[in-house]
């Protein structure tokens, strides 16, 4: 894949990354773990995102893919979960990014994230402190903020991060208007969580789960289904999300090679015709009722 620049941080990142979280338990061998890492790189990608919160899949990109660390950007979550340290203290995440080290088995992380921290704890500076001290000692090269809303807009404000992880949809856009060109106008990163919103074009009732919950809501009230019928709307959501100017990169999480490889062709489609990029974008507006981004 073409590589393009990751803000002002030096980094190039491919438009599509791979999200770790399906490799988090025992649901996915060793064996598949291992296998989907190594054909993802082999397919040009080189944005691999994971979590101090997804299980297994930390440990899992130190045992299966270590040895090809030149070929990725290597990006990771903290703030938590770390045993005998309470969460969200200067500890945590100092050890939380030593942890990350260790087991990902790597002299240096490219990207870390403080993962959804809450907005009071951002403001009192000392989990910053820790992630920038960090990046002293080079322990890390991007020090970064994974979330939504008035804690994105503290941290693009704070200018102590490099880059930014943050929901971006098709059923998600109230980073549009100001958030996105703000970040391209200081050279911020942005990395588009989410981008497909769950898939929910694919489920016949309202899902459980919370933000898939909201986010076929939200589908239903905007009617593309009728707008542009018989879409894709996996690849059409891609490529609204990976295109958006001040969008670094767009990650999707799988357990299966073909579906990457599906999300891989539809990026590769490059960006939608300007037409129906509008009918997303105002879709999405005429509905808009204080809609939030979802963490």
């Amino acid at each position: 894949m073409n590589l393009q620049d990751f803000g002002q941080t030096g980094l190039r990142v491919s438009p599509l990354g791979f999200g770790a979280m399906h490799i988090n338990d025992e649901r996915t061998s060793e064996e598949e773990a291992g296998r989907l890492l190594n054909e993802v790189l082999d397919l040009g990608v080189n944005l691999i995102d994971t979590a101090r919160g997804y299980g297994l899949s930390e440990e899992r990109i130190g045992r299966h893919i270590a040895h090809r660390r030149q070929d990725f950007v290597l990006s990771t979550k903290v703030g938590y979960g770390v045993e005998g340290v309470p969460d969200w203290t200067y500890d945590c995440i100092v050890q939380g990014v030593e942890r990350a080290l260790r087991l990902m088995r790597t002299d240096v992380l490219d990207i870390v994230h403080l993962h959804s921290c809450p907005l009071g704890t951002l403001e009192q500076g000392e989990v910053t402190r820790a992630l920038q001290d960090c990046r002293s000692a080079g322990k890390l090269r991007v020090a970064a903020y994974s979330g939504d809303n008035a804690e994105i807009d503290f941290a693009l404000a704070s200018g102590q991060f490099g880059s930014l992880q943050t929901s971006v949809s098709v059923c998600d856009q109230v980073n549009l208007p100001v958030r996105l060109p703000e970040a391209q106008r200081l050279g911020v990163a942005v990395i588009a969580k989410r981008p497909v919103a769950g898939a929910i074009w694919r489920m016949s009732e309202r899902p459980e789960a919370y933000a898939e919950g909201i986010y076929w809501d939200r589908w239903q009230a905007m009617g593309l289904p009728t707008a542009i019928p018989e879409a894709d709307w996996n690849a059409l959501a891609l490529r609204f999300t990976a295109f958006l100017p001040g969008v670094s990169s767009t990650i999707v999480g799988t357990g299966k090679l073909a579906h990457f490889k599906h999300n891989l062709a539809a990026i590769e489609q490059g960006p939608l015709p300007a037409s129906q990029q509008h009918l997303m974008r105002q879709a999405f507006l005429h509905q808009e009722r204080g809609w939030k981004g979802l963490i």
